[in-house]
């Protein structure tokens, strides 16, 4: 489905909306429903995650956001006659959502709620198109701490007010993407219509809530959404979804366009889920984190094997996702790695474990250094241990489809390696 993007908040500094109390500055962290119990939920389920989070010591490491994806509600377009507000289910949600929200923060996280900005939602229950105003208030006075707010179903709507515009979206009738004419403003798109509508309710509000926007790459957003949704596979495709690999060869090319306050979001995390192995699971985590995408759980947290636990709670690698000097994501310098200031995260495409070298003098940043050779202090991101002092290069063990993650300093450890900006390898 859809994982926390964007952000949202009070202030307007130049292009980008702030918060006063820093939502959104740094990608969101937190866990989703969708991945593992798709429809299958209620309170119990987000109280249990919440406890989960806290006892295995997931909050603690920024963790933060309990997020309920579709089917929450009462299906169809039905909404309470009076207030006009869509209607929690009364089975999986007795106590509605502010009881959840209630329940969160009281455990000191937060909690996120699925939207649409069309009629329906992908599951076929109540969007907010029209109703912006009235959810927003409502999620305001529930406590929802973060609205995913995809654009499923908005072709439903006919009004003149609502006519969709040529060139933003294949299905709506228009061209595709590729087709359209030289210097179209997408300001000026249905999408972009219908996105500021629900951001400008949430700014409405008196309680800060974090906006996170999907549409699958389309109406020029592909800067910071995947087409499809995410899988759990190494490579291919499944009923329009991508695998990992898939999504990470998109990822590549728009490292330039996430920094604070505005996140590039490459879907929720499925380590822990499917037929991926360990070293598959600690790529997936180590380059969304290096891509400074939100780190949003999608796997079950009760009986979660040990291991899978270890990688979600590598603290060197969120360190990297929620540096806050540091806010673009990791660039690729050559196409067999990736590298951001002096991190270098080296990914192994290959099909057998092999020796992969990190040659130094070709590292951005630290060319800039009198011989940009060394000698210099190699560190191991995910041990948390020290590899040791190197010249000219540095070859690492790399089995297959595992990612070396590593920091690079002075030889004391104590300085920067390098004049330039963080960087990173695949």
């Amino acid at each position: 489905m859809i994982a926390t993007l964007l952000l949202l908040g009070f202030l307007n500094v130049g292009d980008a909306l702030v918060s006063p109390d820093g939502t959104g500055r740094l990608p969101a962290m937190g866990w989703n429903s969708w991945n593992e119990y798709g429809c299958d939920i209620n309170d119990d389920v987000f109280i249990r995650v919440a406890e989960l989070m806290v006892n295995l010591g997931l909050k603690d490491l920024g963790y933060q956001y309990v997020n309920i994806d579709d089917c929450w509600s009462v299906k169809g377009t039905t909404r309470d006659n009076a207030t006009r507000r869509i209607i929690p289910d009364p089975v999986k949600f007795p106590r509605g959502i502010k009881h959840v929200a209630d329940e969160m923060h009281a455990r000191g996280l937060k909690l996120g709620i699925y939207g649409d900005a069309g009629t329906q939602t992908c599951g076929g229950y109540p969007g907010s198109l029209g109703y912006e105003e009235v959810d927003a208030a409502a999620w305001s006075e529930w406590g929802v701490d973060c609205e995913s707010f995809p654009p499923s179903f908005h072709r439903i709507k006919s009004t003149e007010e609502w006519v969709d515009v040529p060139y933003m979206y294949p299905d709506d009738g228009g061209s595709p993407d590729g087709y359209v004419p030289p210097g179209y403003d997408w300001s000026t798109s249905n999408s972009s219509i219908r996105y500021n509508r629900m951001r400008d309710a949430l700014l409405a509000q008196n309680h800060t809530i974090q906006y996170s926007l999907c549409i699958w790459g389309h109406a020029n957003v592909v800067a910071w959404r995947m087409y499809s949704d995410i899988y759990p596979a190494w490579t291919g495709t499944h009923q329009g979804s991508q695998a990992l690999m898939p999504i990470l060869n998109q990822a590549a090319f728009y490292g330039n366009v996430s920094n604070f306050w505005g996140r590039n979001d490459w879907d929720m995390l499925e380590v822990g889920n499917g037929n991926l192995t360990l070293e598959e699971n600690r790529s997936h985590f180590a380059l969304w984190a290096a891509l400074k995408s939100p780190l949003v759980i999608g796997t079950r947290l009760d009986a979660i094997r040990p291991e899978i636990l270890a990688v979600l709670k590598a603290e060197e690698l969120i360190a990297f996702n929620q540096d806050p000097v540091y806010g673009a994501g990791a660039r690729p310098y050559r196409w067999d790695g990736l590298l951001r200031g002096v991190h270098a995260f080296l990914l192994n495409t290959k099909e057998a474990e092999r020796d992969m070298e990190l040659e130094f003098a070709q590292v951005p940043g630290l060319e800039q250094t009198a011989t940009g050779r060394g000698p210099y202090l190699v560190h191991d991101m995910w041990t948390g241990e020290d590899i040791g002092i190197f010249s000219e290069s540095v070859v690492l063990r790399v089995k297959r489809h595992d990612t070396a993650a590593v920091r690079i300093t002075t030889v004391d450890g104590k300085g920067k390696a390098t004049m330039g900006t963080n960087t990173t390898q695949i």
